[in-house]
């Protein structure tokens, strides 16, 4: 029994480490945050079906379920990858400035959308002041769009969809990296191996 303490100890030991490292510095080092009116600009010449989408960027669109759909129907033929997001969430927080940078170089050919869960319009909408998005986030308090998308439990969640609106990737936790985003978005939304 005492043999088997050790090893267990020192596997406790190892995923707090890595816990710990995981909800603190993960953050892309001297990534500089960008200004919706940066975001815009480098979105510019956007086919319309998505230059439609992030003319309402850095908004809460309310309607749950039945809007976001809506959306996302409006978006058949186009990939679409769907943040879920929190303003109480700490690393919703810290991937939001690789969200910025990702959609603002990719959004051309991909569309973005945010989903603010369990969150209050209020509080989302001052976090949005302070960090913004050049896409629509959807109000999901009750956490119906979470449910259909399949993605209830984990803050942050990425879900790619194909062109039809399939789900073909769910990325639990947040990305630490501008790269690690951009290579899912390439390979789940794009089909770029």
């Amino acid at each position: 029994m005492r043999r088997l303490a050790i090893p267990l100890a020192a596997l406790a030991v190892v995923g707090i480490v890595v816990l710990g490292l995981t909800q603190t510095g993960g953050q892309e080092k001297g990534l500089k945050r960008l200004s919706l009116a940066q975001m815009q600009q480098r979105l510019q010449g956007a086919p319309p079906q998505l230059a439609a989408v992030y003319r309402r960027g850095n908004t809460v669109v309310g309607g749950s379920t039945k809007a976001f759909q809506r959306q996302v129907d409006a978006l058949r033929g186009r990939p679409v990858v769907v943040n879920k997001w929190a303003s109480w969430c700490g690393p919703c927080r810290s991937e939001f400035p690789i969200f910025q940078h990702v959609a603002s170089s990719l959004g051309k050919q991909v569309a973005f959308l945010g989903v603010n869960a369990n969150d209050t319009a209020a509080a989302a909408r001052r976090f949005l002041n302070s960090e913004a998005l050049p896409y629509p986030s959807f109000s999901d308090h009750n956490l119906a769009i979470s449910g259909r998308l399949g993605i209830v439990a984990i803050f942050p969640t990425t879900v790619f969809l194909d062109a039809r609106g399939k789900r073909q990737y769910i990325h639990q936790g947040y990305y630490t990296s501008t790269d690690a985003l951009a290579a899912d978005v390439r390979r789940y939304a794009l089909g770029a191996s």
